[in-house]
Parts: structure tokens; C-alpha cells; sequence
């Protein structure tokens, strides 16, 4: 990811996370806890995931939509997920989330490999591959 891709999550506070189940049953749900760890990597935090949780392990494909107030640019990211429940990884989001919200509990960690961004502002360049 750019570094531009990267300021508009600092710019944002929720993301739709898009999934579908194996059947194709499509979902989606705002993610607060969303966390750019490098240029191919995003941490997303499960407080209180039901069907996304379940999605991604039986179709481990999901998309998060970056647009908002505050945010220059929108941005499609498509991705590989991975769900931890334990490791270093894990606890370091159960912590980032403890030190920002002490009352939530992260019960998992879905690790996102973007495979693919994509613009989504109006206009002829809407839709066309960023990376």
C-alpha cells in the first residue's frame, strides 16, 4: 500500500469489511479496529464478529472500502484473511485494543494480505487498479 492509502486509515474511523460465505452469501460489516501494519498487511480486531468471523473461515477472501469524512482518496483493498487466537500477533492487537478501549475484548485477530487496491473515487479512473 502507499503511504497514501496508509494516511487515509489514519484519517478514518470505520471500515466496511466486506465477505461472503462458501455459498457465496455476501456480508458486510463496519470494522473500527483496523490497522495497517506494513505495505501488504492489514490487522483487523474481532470484538463482536458473528458473520464475518464465520465467512472468512469457510471463504477467506474479504474487501474493506476506505472512504469517509476526513479521508483524501477511496480506496477498494481486496485481500487473503487469516484468523489468530493466539501468538505474538494476537496478543499485540488485544492490547492495542485494551490500550484504546479498555472495556472491549478481542477475541481474534484477522490478519489481511492485500492481493489487490483499487480506486473508487467518482469520475473515468473509477475502478481502475491501484496495485
Amino acid at each position: 500500500m502507499t503511504p497514501e492509502i496508509k494516511d487515509a486509515f489514519r484519517a478514518g474511523r470505520i471500515f466496511p469489511l466486506a465477505t461472503a460465505s462458501k455459498d457465496g452469501e455476501p456480508n458486510v460489516a463496519p470494522m473500527g479496529a483496523v490497522f495497517p501494519r506494513d505495505g501488504e498487511t492489514i490487522w483487523i480486531g474481532n470484538q463482536f464478529m458473528k458473520t464475518t468471523l464465520q465467512n472468512v473461515l469457510e471463504n477467506p477472501r474479504a474487501c474493506l472500502y476506505v472512504w469517509g469524512p476526513g479521508i483524501t482518496g477511496c480506496y477498494k483493498i481486496k485481500g487473503d484473511v487469516e484468523v489468530r487466537t493466539e501468538g505474538s500477533d494476537y496478543d499485540t492487537m488485544r492490547n492495542e485494543v485494551k490500550a484504546v478501549k479498555p472495556e472491549l475484548h478481542c477475541r481474534s485477530l484477522l490478519v489481511m494480505k492485500v492481493t489487490s487496491v483499487y480506486d473508487c473515487m467518482p469520475g473515468d479512473h473509477a475502478g481502475d487498479r491501484l496495485i
